[in-house]
């Protein structure tokens, strides 16, 4: 065997393989490698394989990916590079398939000379995929030849042996994840789909195709286009007020940025940013150094061109991020994360960069589109009006608050304890649902909201007029929290807000507007878990004296099988009204009893498209929705 091979000109060495600990740690805590046990766990081992292939798809050598499920759970991903290097590592003795499979921290992105540029950073990937699989087959195409080794639970079953002849050259990792690790290793379609067009968008050129033998179900993501494509895919229901995607791609310090920006005449910003790959949802500063050069560049034209009088004040980040969709991604050499879940960039040199370059850009861009320069100006002044009186809005607001030693809303029933531990408000619809709520409720942890009638479409309002809804204050006032630049979760007076409708069509109404305000303008209350929905049941079964309730149509038939098909009475509740304090308590708000869905966002682009579609002015795409899910629906009301 040769010890190294040329690829693209350079040198790719077992000796660029560093070894920095051992993997005995990995099963004992997977949660401190994966995150957790459970589903996004789960889905993490394929990242890390994929994340690999991705990062030498950044360094020019890869262009295809293939994932693919299989109806034992079991995954495989190929892909086109250079396959690990074959040869006998010089600190282990093994060969370095070995080493990268069975060894923590084993891995070529601890050096800059294997690749410039890396997502995984923290260079566990597949030897923690190794250590969580029940059993792991590696073949590599290197050296004109295939190569292929056996493990299982992280254990070297078979050496690193020569299966054939090869004139391409790659690597397939094929695992199945340990059921004694993992609650469940059945794999989504629609999480790895997210993903991987994410991915796609962000390496533009590069393919990747999932393919599901378990459903019959294939994929591919391809988009020449990248982050510009990306961009008119988040707003492909909506109205943008410049018909192009503004880009541009620079590099400056050996850090690349790519910008594509697009703004429509809707209310809600929309900015996701990336750090080689990585999702940085809660930005860093990259997303500030985007901040401070549009702000800082609108009001320079603003003023240049006579938008902004010399007498005005100057626009806010907030004006002028009115309606924007956003993506930014930079890729650099040493990214440095806050946290362990990569959630936000924290090298400080990126600021500069990125507002260099965005400033720069901009400025020549606003100069040769003066018509888009002037739509953008127009939208950041009304914005501004807006913004003012939305401040006069949230003055009120707040003169209510109970920060301020007043009351809080009059149909509030409030509880007892102050503890964020157990404390709970439930929203309910209707006086009548209220009522019965009020009187079976738990008065110790648990407070009482009732809504009349539906709130109003946040996504088809500014915010002005949002905070001139009587229901929107009410809410604002009851959770504490505030909104707009004055939200802070640290006021919350809740632990549990829990939005309790009918289980009928404007129940469902009802309970899409509270989320639809609750992700565009409370979106911290879903992303740290305090956002529910009950699910009171659909059904009471009577037979004799018992009662039982059922929740799905499902259960009902399980519940007539048991109890026998004679005899009895059903009863199809279509709202809560319809049910006694004490049922209602029994059935939907007993926390021993109760079934209590968390609203959460695995997916914002998938999230924002959902409510864009659902609660946006254009009819099209809200039909074709409807159409398509139709067949997914159990309980129609009509």
């Amino acid at each position: 065997m040769t010890n190294e091979s040329n690829i693209n000109g350079r040198h790719y060495t077992a000796e660029e393989i560093q070894v920095l600990t051992g993997l005995e740690p990995v099963r004992k805590r997977p949660g401190m490698y994966i995150g957790s046990t459970g589903p996004k766990g789960l889905h993490h081992l394929v990242y890390e394989v994929v994340d690999n292939s991705i990062d030498e798809a950044l360094a020019g050598i890869c262009d295809t990916i293939f994932v693919t499920l299989y109806e034992d759970n079991s995954v495989s991903v190929e892909d086109n590079g250079s396959g690990i290097p074959v040869e006998t590592h010089p600190q282990t003795g093994k060969s370095t398939v070995e080493t990268v499979l069975t060894i923590l921290h084993a891995g070529g992105k601890f050096n800059n000379s294997a690749y410039k540029v890396s997502g995984g950073l923290h260079g566990v990937g597949v030897s923690v995929v190794n250590a969580l699989s029940e059993w792991l087959v590696v073949k590599v195409k290197r050296n004109g030849k295939e190569y292929t080794q056996k493990f299982e639970r992280g254990n070297t079953i078979t050496p690193l042996e020569i299966t054939g002849d090869s004139n391409n050259t790659g690597t397939t990792i094929y695992f199945k994840p340990d059921s004694e690790i993992f609650e469940s290793i059945d794999f989504s379609f629609e999480t790895l789909e997210y993903r991987f067009r994410e991915m796609a968008f962000l390496n533009k050129g590069i393919k990747i195709i999932l393919e599901d033998r378990r459903k019959d179900l294939k994929k591919e993501f391809h988009y020449e286009g990248g982050i510009k494509s990306f961009v008119e895919y988040i707003n492909r229901n909506k109205t943008p007020i410049q018909r192009e995607v503004i880009y541009f791609e620079a590099e400056k310090d050996g850090t690349l940025v790519e910008l594509a920006m697009q703004y429509t005449d809707g209310y809600s910003e929309n900015i996701l940013t990336f750090a080689n790959n990585i999702n940085t949802q809660e930005g860093g500063t990259h997303l500030s150094g985007l901040r401070t050069a549009l702000t800082r560049m609108i009001n320079d034209y603003g003023r240049k061109y006579n938008f902004i009088k010399e007498k005005d004040e100057n626009l806010s980040g907030e004006d002028v991020r009115e309606g924007l969709t956003a993506v930014l991604s930079v890729k650099l050499p040493e990214p440095q994360f806050e946290g362990q879940t990569k959630g936000k960039l924290g090298n400080s040199e990126t600021r500069g960069i990125v507002e260099t370059l965005t400033y720069e850009f901009l400025n020549n861009f606003l100069e040769e589109n003066p018509k888009i320069g002037k739509s953008i100006l127009d939208k950041a002044i009304s914005a501004q009006r807006a913004r003012d009186a939305a401040r006069k809005a949230r003055e009120l607001t707040r003169k209510k608050s109970i920060f301020d030693n007043t009351t809080l809303p009059g149909k509030l029933a409030d509880c007892q304890s102050s503890d964020l531990n157990v404390t709970e408000v439930y929203l309910v619809e209707g006086d009548s649902a209220g009522g019965s709520a009020k009187q079976g409720r738990n008065r110790e942890f648990q407070a009482i909201l009732p809504l009349r009638g539906k709130i109003l479409n946040v996504e088809k309002a500014r915010l002005d007029r949002i905070l001139n809804s009587e229901e929107i204050k009410t809410l604002i006032t009851a959770f504490g929290t505030g909104i707009g630049e004055e939200f802070d979760i640290e006021k919350l007076r809740y632990g549990k807000i829990i939005i309790m409708t009918d289980a009928d069509v404007d129940g469902a109404h009802i309970r899409t507007l509270l989320l639809t305000f609750f992700f565009r303008y409370m979106r911290d209350l879903i992303d740290n878990g305090h956002i529910y929905i009950a699910q009171p049941p659909l059904y009471k079964i009577a037979k004799g004296r018992a009662e039982h309730y059922a929740y799905s149509d499902r259960q009902l038939d399980e519940i007539l099988q048991e109890i026998g098909r004679s005899n009895y009475s059903i009863q199809r509740y279509k709202g809560l009204g319809e049910m006694n304090p004490e049922q209602l308590w029994d059935t939907t708000m007993d926390p021993e009893n109760r079934i209590l869905l968390k609203v959460t966002i695995e997916d914002a682009v998938a999230a924002d498209e959902i409510f864009t579609t659902l609660m946006g002015d254009k009819v099209e795409p809200r039909r074709e929705f409807i159409q398509n899910n139709s067949k997914l629906v159990e309980n129609l009301d009509i």
